[in-house]
């Protein structure tokens, strides 16, 4: 009979310590190397899964950390390939960077409100649609009355790994020394895009 190797989710998530952590190795010294890839592969996955719903990243809900600096991007305008949206081109201003896609069902509910709120507000605002047909993200952004810029990228692009996304849709404010300050990993609310642009623009203020 074929041995089955297996590890409890009570093995994986509680802390490795004392008789927890010899029952782990036990088991894993048993393993061969296809099957240690797999159960390292699921242990990773566990682990990322907590720390996502620890953090906040794995789902709607702002993350503040210390201020770290955004990368530069420099990608074709929807529509307009040839035309570049730089975030460079915003030096010294406070800006809000979102990622969504037509097809993402939260950013079908959060891009009208986010698109209301960019034309109330004085922080500028970019879009950038990830992995999506042209036409569909030109007749979704039309639909939702966006009227900031938008940029496009593959679902690996340079800016896509740059900013490590969880996922979408994802927001990002920036202050006008363009250093991240807040995060929100899945679809923002109208407090948050408040509060957001009201702590960007404090910054600003006080350089």
């Amino acid at each position: 009979m074929a041995r089955q190797d297996t590890v409890t989710a009570a093995d994986a998530t509680e802390p490795p310590t004392g008789g927890t952590a010899r029952r782990l190795a036990h088991r894993l010294r048993g393993l061969g190397p296809a099957r240690l890839t797999a159960v390292a592969a699921v242990l990773v996955g566990i682990v990322v899964i907590v720390t996502l719903s620890i953090t906040g990243t794995g789902g709607a809900g702002p993350h503040q950390a210390r201020p770290t600096p955004a990368r530069n991007f420099s990608l074709g305008a929807l529509g307009h390939p040839a035309h570049r949206i730089t975030l460079s081109s915003l030096a010294g201003r406070p800006v809000i960077v979102n990622f969504f896609a037509s097809w993402c069902t939260p950013c079908q509910k959060e891009t009208p409100m986010l698109a209301r709120f960019a034309k109330q507000t004085s922080v500028a605002v970019i879009g950038i649609d990830v992995n999506d047909p042209a036409s569909s993200a030109l007749a979704f952004v039309h639909k939702t009355g966006v009227t900031y810029p938008v940029a496009t990228e593959p679902a690996m692009g340079s800016t896509v790994v740059d900013y490590n996304l969880p996922g979408l849709p994802a927001t990002f404010f920036l202050d006008s020394r363009h250093r991240i300050v807040k995060r929100v990993y899945g679809a923002v609310t109208r407090a948050e895009l408040t509060s957001g642009t009201a702590l960007i623009s404090e910054r600003a203020k006080g350089g």
